[in-house]
């Protein structure tokens, strides 16, 4: 039976009765009403494609790009947004049961200078979110790239995090255009944040296996209730692929999305838990090609959501499992399940799905 959980919020967490996920079937396996399992830590609880292609508010419900729940708080899509449309977050309502998903909009919020005027596809790019318990949410947009903190329920801005010169876009910095702060996340204390570049700096570049070597940025908490940079940590993306999102499991873990494209084949869209165990700075290394092994960061495959039975899944465009697409946004809706949402870019081509994951 679908149940609701947060009852009262504008926009509500999925969870799953524990009992109905005993027992996950055998990867390959999709019978109805239950959790079809993807790897041996994780199985899909379902998927909905129910935003896609829809009008909230007269707002187009498109270019969903990042995603954030946190316990008692909505959960929320950013959006990334392009030409005049304004910047804008929605609220969701998400309920679920095993094997089937259902996703909804119950509101939106228009993000807004200081001055009240909103911000736009002209100057906001938004791509990754993490919502704060203050009631305030970091934004990053990827054109120059910043993190901005935004007020709920209004959208005014009130700071912007300093961000070190060098992962400015070209000429300002490093950083190749469309290829920076694509991925938030906040350790559990909410004292840490994190900011991963989906490509790498000029200086760091790819290894000989076309893995890019990418950076993430650590901001530590100041007196001031503010962030501040303090360490670099380096990641090593698979081939062809880019840093799409972060979510962190505890002090010393993350999840991290890695997501590509390959012309006439389709995406993939992999997950990874990350170790920050003893991660080394690397702030002081003018490129990353000069790191060695034990410079970056150790990762473990999760889940490859190609790996998925598909569903029921369709793509309108082709796939290695109709159940991928441009998969953009991750955020962790209670301990054990993951929900992911995927970017359609107001195309014809692709199609904006969310996606809820069980973690064994």
């Amino acid at each position: 039976m679908n149940r609701w959980w947060g009852a009262g919020l504008p926009a509500l967490l999925l969870a799953v009765s524990p009992a109905a996920l005993a027992n996950p079937p055998e990867p390959g396996a999709d019978p109805p009403g239950r959790p079809a399992a993807c790897s041996p830590h994780t199985s899909l609880t379902g998927f909905s494609d129910a935003l896609d292609k829809t009008a909230f508010a007269g707002t187009r419900v498109a270019g969903l790009s990042a995603l954030s729940a946190r316990p008692g708080s909505p959960v929320l899509a950013l959006a990334d947004n392009t030409d005049a449309d304004e910047a804008r977050l929605y609220g969701l309502a998400v309920r679920g049961a095993p094997g089937h998903v259902e996703a909804a909009v119950r509101d939106v919020t228009v993000l807004r200078r200081p001055d009240g005027t909103p911000y736009t596809g002209a100057d906001f790019d938004g791509e990754a979110l993490v919502t704060e318990p203050a009631g305030t949410v970091l934004a990053s947009s990827e054109r120059e790239p910043s993190i901005r903190r935004f007020r709920l329920p209004d959208g005014r801005q009130t700071a912007e995090l300093p961000v070190p010169r060098r992962f400015r876009v070209a000429p300002a910095g490093q950083a190749a255009a469309n290829q920076t702060f694509e991925s938030l996340a906040t350790a559990p204390d909410g004292r840490t944040l994190y900011a991963g570049l989906e490509g790498p700096l000029d200086a760091d570049g790819r290894d000989a296996e076309d893995r890019g070597l990418l950076r993430i940025l650590r901001y530590g908490w100041t007196p001031n209730g503010g962030f501040a940079p303090d360490a670099q940590h380096a990641y090593r993306a698979d081939p062809g692929l880019g840093l799409a999102e972060l979510t962190a499991l505890d002090r010393n873990h993350l999840l991290a999305l890695e997501r590509g494209y390959t012309a006439g084949v389709g995406n993939t869209v992999r997950v990874y838990r990350v170790s920050l165990h003893r991660a080394p700075d690397v702030t002081g290394l003018p490129s990353l090609a000069e790191a060695g092994t034990e410079d970056f960061l150790t990762k473990r495959l999760l889940v490859d959501l190609a790996d998925c039975p598909p569903s029921g899944a369709t793509s309108p465009q082709p796939q290695p499992n109709p159940l991928l697409d441009n998969v953009e946004g991750m955020t962790l809706a209670g301990p054990r399940t993951l929900l992911l949402v995927s970017d359609d870019n107001a195309s014809t081509r692709q199609v904006t799905r969310v996606y809820a994951l069980r973690l064994s």
